[in-house]
């Protein structure tokens, strides 16, 4: 063989090798495409041809000229090349990706929304993520003081991860810890979890961050409106510290990665968003006048987002996020003394006007993740360390609480918890991977309650002595450990099965453990078409702060009085079997053109689930206070079927969840004294309410038989107006609404409160400036539209002390600038 055709056979296979590498490590798109069933990837079809010839004719040696006697074209420009910023993207991505292949969802039923979809409803991202979740799937609403939301029909018992990390228990608030701004999806993941998923099993929300603020680009916005509401925001992200070269792009579209052997450092992203708020109706109103009495509340929130890579296989990520939130109680006018405690006289204080009483909540929360991230040789894992730290102080109206309540109680809950979870996958072959992790934690809380009540001891009024001060302090160190094993195995390209064992324990006030079985399966008969199944062994221990022992003794011969007799054993975990079993299908409706965003689809969806628990956790409000305590129901049972559909054509896209279901429960086995046993109730059947508990499967008060929600979204042209276009472009219309049967109410949740719908629409308009390629938006919604009025909760049932309506009609204006 010749030397030229050495060379020529040479050059024709590295630029085969070249194109085929370019093809399979080109853009995230490709670098992520499925395996097919034999374990291989499918790259795009690439031919090479070799250099043509003429057949039979000789080769010739070619002939000098000279060039001036040539005309020459000249070359076409070079592309552009990649920024390191775009390189550090590019790998990022590719890390995203590897991060999501460290959990597994099998089995499970999942509702995503994006950030997009977020800001395009009415309120946009001015919503907090929990006034979101009630978009998906058996979600309820229920008021601030009882955690603003269940995920079918169970109390708390909700667990949020931000980047896969399972942020710790906390205490729960009036005010949200979480803002919208920074969500890039998040995911409402409900069923029979697999084993990596513990502790917090009735939901999991799983929040990504935002990965499109880091090109040096943020906004700042105003919103605000009815009810003195008023929100700035700003958020604002970037790419700094990097000294890497910039890379050309050798291929339309194609961005390298920095190269394996890299001897720079490709910088760090990061980005932070900010959010005020103050209103007039910072938690519900007790009465359903359109404006609250003294609920006036401001809160502060802010996150912050960093990662870099430390070599070519590892990356950092360091999460920040603070909450600071103060509010005014409301009050309901009217409201008599001495009906409680049979309080007449405080401080020589005889009369007291209801509207003017100053009880006062703050609350303070910080947390932030530490995560090293890495992915190499089939391998992905992550280590993180998280802490969070909590403050709630309730100070309440020392006068006024005791006429009206007997008993004034300035309560103080602090939580501080420090852990670390450690995550991995190995694909070991196109058939299994393999999973496993740990988490562990420590959480020192302290539970303070100093109350002003009255000695007594006939208590009826007439025996009453001058106010005295009873303080009844709790500390404890709690530690929660998990370890899990678990295989994802593919039997065929359309039948997965995910089995696992966890271990859990449990130091807090008493000591306790669980071997947890999990089993799902996914079936996908056909490309649309997927039925899912699951069992899973759930593991709960209460919240530490809500399951603090009373010393209920101190109290004896005061107007605080328990009832006389009663128990007061700790909180027990929860311990329960679930079954979830459900189908989804897709059902393509035909393209206009080539291009997806012309295509329509229906998406349709049913699933339905049961639950029998031992030790059922509960938690209410058990007096003046609006914080939360804990109990147990020896006995449980939950069920229920959800139904759900999307339909996407064009510009325009539509959802609808319905949901029915029950949660009955009987038997108190813990805090007892919480329940009153000395009236009998004639509603009852002459029993006091703990007797009826105790031989009666009663709902549980955040029971509710049907939930629904629905919303839809057109956007006009697609594209931003330019400045004075008159036309629709940049326009979007949207709506949302919720629908609840009602949650329980009356002596021992007998009865429900009315049933309710809360419409709310938006309309929004993206327009550019002059010489401003950075879009303006302008906003405006309406939050329930026919000013519906409705409860939420009524007082008198289990765990509820006070009333709480929704919100009245509101206008809102709001206006946002890119940066």
């Amino acid at each position: 063989m010749s030397v030229s055709v050495f060379a020529k056979h040479m050059l024709a296979a590295s630029g085969a090798a070249s194109l085929m590498l370019l093809s399979g490590l080109g853009s995230p798109a490709q670098a992520q495409t499925p395996a097919t069933g034999s374990g291989t990837t499918a790259l795009p079809n690439i031919v090479v041809e070799a250099p043509r010839q003429v057949a039979g004719t000789p080769k010739q040696r070619p002939k000098p000229h000279l060039a001036a006697r040539r005309a020459v074209s000249p070359p076409s420009a070079p592309p552009a090349p990649v920024s390191p910023a775009a390189q550090l993207a590019a790998k990022s991505s590719v890390f995203d990706q590897a991060r999501s292949n460290i959990y597994t969802t099998v089995g499970t039923t999942s509702a995503t929304i994006s950030h997009q979809t977020i800001q395009d409803l009415p309120q946009g991202d001015n919503q907090s993520v929990e006034r979101v979740l009630l978009q998906a799937p058996g979600v309820s609403q229920d008021s601030a003081a009882s955690g603003l939301l269940h995920v079918r029909n169970d109390h708390g018992n909700v667990q949020f991860r931000i980047n896969g990390v399972m942020l710790p228990d906390g205490l729960t608030g009036f005010g949200s810890i979480f803002d919208t701004s920074f969500v890039g999806t998040m995911a409402l993941v409900v069923g029979a979890l697999p084993a990596e998923f513990g502790l917090r099993t009735v939901g999991l929300v799983d929040i990504t961050t935002r990965n499109d603020l880091f090109n040096n680009s943020g906004s700042v916005s105003v919103y605000g409106g009815s009810h003195g509401t008023i929100t700035p925001s700003v958020e604002y992200g970037g790419t700094f510290g990097g000294n890497c070269a910039a890379t050309p792009a050798t291929t339309p579209g194609y961005v390298k990665a920095p190269p394996a052997a890299a001897d720079c450092f490709p910088g760090v992203q990061y980005y932070f968003t900010g959010r005020y708020l103050q209103t007039t109706v910072g938690i519900e109103n007790p009465t359903p006048a359109y404006n609250a009495i003294h609920d006036f509340s401001q809160q502060e929130r802010g996150f912050a987002y960093m990662s870099a890579f430390i070599d070519p296989t590892t990356r950092v990520s360091l999460i920040a996020g603070t909450a600071n939130n103060n509010f005014q109680i409301p009050n309901v006018p009217g409201a008599p003394i001495g009906q409680n405690g049979f309080v007449t006289n405080a401080f020589g204080v005889t009369s007291f006007d209801s509207a003017h009483l100053n009880e006062n909540q703050w609350e303070l929360t910080h947390f932030g993740v530490l995560s090293v991230q890495t992915s190499a040789n089939g391998f992905d894992g992550q280590l993180s360390y998280f802490t969070r730290y909590n403050n709630l102080h309730f100070l309440p109206d020392p006068v006024g609480d005791l006429l009206l309540n007997g008993i004034a109680s300035t309560v103080t809950r602090t939580s501080y918890t420090n852990g670390i979870q450690g995550d991995g996958a190995y694909q070991v072959n196109s058939s299994h991977t393999l999973r496993a992790g740990f988490t562990v934690s420590g959480e020192q809380v302290f539970v303070g309650n100093t109350s002003l009540v009255e000695p007594c001891m006939i208590c009826d009024g007439t025996d009453n002595g001058q106010p005295v001060s009873i303080t009844d302090n709790v500390s404890k160190l709690g530690v929660l450990m998990g370890v899990y094993a678990q295989d994802e195995w593919k039997l065929t390209n359309q039948f997965t099965i995910n089995t696992g064992l966890r271990f859990d324990q449990m130091e807090q006030f008493i000591s306790a453990n669980q071997l947890s079985p999990r089993f799902s399966a996914t079936y996908k008969p056909f490309e649309n078409t997927t039925f899912h199944a699951g069992y899973a062994r759930y593991f709960t221990p209460p919240v530490l702060v809500e399951a603090a022992p009373a010393n209920i003794a101190l109290f004896n011969n005061t107007t605080g009085a328990a009832s006389a007799g009663a128990a007061n054993d700790p909180v027990l975990p929860e311990r329960s079997n679930y079954y979830d079993v459900g189908v989804d299908q897709k059902i393509p409706l035909g393209c206009t053109s080539s291009s997806p965003k012309d295509c329509s689809s229906l998406e349709l969806g049913v699933d339905a689930y049961y639950k029998t628990a031992k030790d059922l956790i509960d938690n209410g409000v058990f007096g003046q206070a609006l914080v939360l305590s804990a109990f147990n129901y020896a006995n449980g049972w939950n069920e229920g079927i959800e139904f759900h559909t999307k339909f996407n054509s064009g510009n325009f896209q539509a959802y609808g969840n319905v949901a029915v279901a029950q949660q009955r429960a009987s038997d108190v086995v813990s805090n007892q004294f919480l329940f009153d046993n000395t009236v009998p109730l004639a509603d009852l059947g002459g029993l006091t309410r703990f007797q009826y508990v105790q031989t009666h499967f009663i709902y549980t008060d955040h029971n509710q038989f049907v939930t629904a929600s629905a919303g839809a979204i057109y956007q006009f042209c697609g594209r931003p107006a330019s400045f004075g276009e008159m036309s629709w472009c940049g326009t979007k219309l949207s709506a949302d609404m919720i629908y609840g049967s009602g949650l329980r109410s009356g002596d021992a949740n007998i009865s429900s409160v009315p049933a309710y719908t809360q419409v709310n629409v938006g309309i929004k308009r993206e327009f550019l400036l002059p010489n401003d390629p950075k879009p303006l938006t302008i906003r405006f919604d309406v939050v329930n539209l026919f000013d519906k009025i409705y409860e939420i909760r009524e007082a008198g049932g289990i765990g509820v002390f006070a009333s709480q309506f929704g919100p009245r009609r509101g206008y809102f204006v709001g206006i946002s600038k890119k940066i």
